[in-house]
């Protein structure tokens, strides 16, 4: 809580509060059945925790950036896969209500925020990772609507959310070429490929999203033509901090559980907690934790205040906080000792709950590459 102001502190407590009532219980159940919990996410959204930095005249709570890693921050504790899917949620919600038309504020909004209907982002396509600019699904203009071929990749959500972001191809070749647009769930033309089998994040599905001629009509296009990729990069940059701070529970919750595990765990006649190599080990663990929360806070604040070292400092921010609190997570798991393998324990699952968020997002490869990027630009 250091640094936060009253406020903050409070929407801190009510997010841990629910992290340790609502989600930590039912972690293990949620990965182990791969259970999508709706019912939960739908708690949390009356909570405020549905359109966190989506504004307050469409349902949102109108929370700044920071606000908004402190609260994924604390869900994260509870269940890190489940808040990984709400802050995705949230950045459609954001990217909505940002670049959309007032009827589509009004229309999409409302029931993303309370989470009645949920989003994804589609972006990603089997053949365009991190080359995001080459995606091929078109969007070719009859009419009044759009008809849409082509198919997206590692969607999260895919299958059960309503409403998809779909980032698309209404022009030539490149970013300019790329529009956003909203694809209802029933709409003819729009099905799933197979639920993939996955290492962690196994509470929320990930599905192919296929589209086949399906027609959508213009009215759901948000912003303008060849807008799009501004548009998903924008969402991105949020989205980085937000999945950042999703690592930082993760990471946050393996310090205690590792804690807690030396004070009763005893060895040669003695607590772990005595051994002064572990005592080390954790101190390490817990100031690179101070450090990725710090990094990250910046960020949100400067995304916030639309500075224009933001995007450099969302990248950092990212690559840094991903990978110091997955190896601190990874520590975790070493010092619960043969333990820290067993499914009984959680920290095994915020290992492999945190690991992919040093690939999504946009991968740590591609951070390096945006902040050499703005380094050479200065």
């Amino acid at each position: 809580s250091v640094g936060l102001n009253e406020e903050q502190k409070e929407f801190q407590k009510v997010a841990f509060d629910f992290a340790t009532r609502e989600m930590a219980p039912n972690m293990a159940e949620w990965d182990q059945k791969e259970l999508f919990p709706v019912d939960a996410m739908r708690k949390a959204a009356q909570l405020g925790f549905g359109g966190v930095y989506v504004r307050t005249d469409v349902g949102g709570s109108g929370l700044s950036r920071l606000d908004t890693s402190v609260i994924f921050e604390a869900l994260a504790t509870g269940c890190t896969s489940t808040t990984a899917y709400i802050s995705i949620h949230n950045m459609c919600a954001w990217m909505i209500d940002t670049f959309g038309n007032e009827e589509q504020r009004h229309k999409f909004c409302p029931p993303l925020c309370t989470m009645e209907k949920f989003a994804s982002y589609c972006l990603t396509e089997p053949g365009s990772g991190s080359d995001a600019a080459s995606l091929l699904t078109s969007a070719k203009r009859q009419g009044d609507h759009y008809i849409l071929n082509g198919s997206k990749a590692f969607i999260s959500g895919g299958g059960e959310s309503d409403i998809y972001v779909v980032i698309c191809r209404t022009g030539g070749p490149g970013p300019k070429g790329i529009s956003c647009i909203i694809v209802e769930k029933g709409t003819p033309g729009l099905s799933f490929g197979k639920k993939e089998k996955k290492v962690g994040w196994n509470s929320q599905p990930t599905r192919a999203v296929i589209f086949e001629d399906c027609a959508v009509p213009v009215a759901n296009r948000i912003g303008n033509e060849g807008q799009g990729f501004v548009i998903a990069m924008k969402g991105l940059n949020g989205g980085r901090i937000n999945v950042a701070s999703c690592s930082l529970g993760a990471a946050h919750a393996s310090v205690i559980l590792t804690r807690d595990h030396l004070s009763v765990r005893k060895q040669f006649g003695e607590p772990l907690a005595n051994n002064q190599y572990l005592q080390f080990k954790l101190a390490d663990m817990a100031t690179r934790l101070v450090a990725s929360r710090l990094i990250i806070r910046n960020a949100a604040v400067a995304l916030q205040e639309e500075r224009e070292d933001a995007v450099a400092l969302c990248s950092m921010a990212k690559l840094f906080a991903t990978d110091e609190c997955f190896a601190i997570c990874n520590q975790a798991l070493q010092m619960h000792g043969g333990y820290g393998y067993l499914k009984d324990y959680a920290v095994q699952q915020y290992v492999r709950d945190s690991r992919v968020h040093q690939i999504l997002e946009g991968s740590n490869e591609v951070m390096r590459m945006l902040i050499s990027r703005s380094l050479f630009q200065e």
